[in-house]
């Protein structure tokens, strides 16, 4: 059984390793400030189910599983290296232009939406924290699919919400001073060279 203390513990430690800027932030960050606040929180969607399943991961043992079908899991593991060196070139190739705000499409928030979600499941930082750092601490033997469902899943929502939200709305408040080409130029290639990196270590970890 889960106690108050192991909840603290968890959220103290979930709210740092958030915070801490890396991929999922830095494009967040990019996203918000080139396609507005909408777009954002599309992202955080994206990025937040990414946690989910990492969280899923590491609870349930389906570490187990991975093993089991190994083959399946390479391919997502290379298929999203590919994807995120895809998006750090978009990043660093962005035509950067007077920004404005304007309607998305279902279709864009959808793409914003998926880009989180590939983000996250090749990033480094969210695949240490959940597999490697989560068990130490809480004891992930006595959590009950009724604690995992009541009590991790919408606090992880909720610390990952407050912090994605505070880098939205930063990125939102500094929008007039990131609105040069120039800006733009430097934040956009910010992310991609972010993006690389973390695809970057996931290849030598396969290799």
């Amino acid at each position: 059984m889960i106690t108050p203390t192991d909840l603290i513990a968890y959220i103290v430690a979930l709210g740092v390793a958030a915070a801490i800027p890396g991929p999922g932030m830095t494009a967040l960050v990019a996203r918000s400030v080139g396609s507005g606040a909408r777009a954002g929180f599309a992202m955080l969607t994206g990025l937040i189910v990414g946690d989910l399943l990492y969280l899923s991961f590491a609870v349930f043992g389906l570490a187990i599983i991975a093993n089991s079908f190994a083959a399946l899991f390479t391919f997502i593991r290379w298929a999203s290296i590919a994807y995120l060196l895809y998006l750090a070139w978009q990043f660093w190739t962005a035509e950067h232009h007077e920004m404005s705000v304007t309607a998305h499409s279902r279709h864009q928030l959808g793409v914003a939406a998926a880009s989180g979600l590939a983000i996250t499941i090749g990033n480094p930082k969210t695949i240490a924290f959940y597999l490697a750092l989560l068990p130490l601490v809480l004891d992930l033997n006595s959590i009950s699919f009724s604690s995992w469902a009541g009590a991790l899943v919408p606090l992880t929502i909720l610390v990952l919400l407050v912090v994605g939200s505070v880098f939205i709305l930063g990125a939102i408040a500094v929008r007039r001073i990131l609105s040069s080409s120039r800006a733009q130029k430097r934040l956009h290639r910010g992310a991609a060279v972010a993006m690389a990196g973390a695809a970057g270590t996931m290849i030598i970890r396969e290799i």
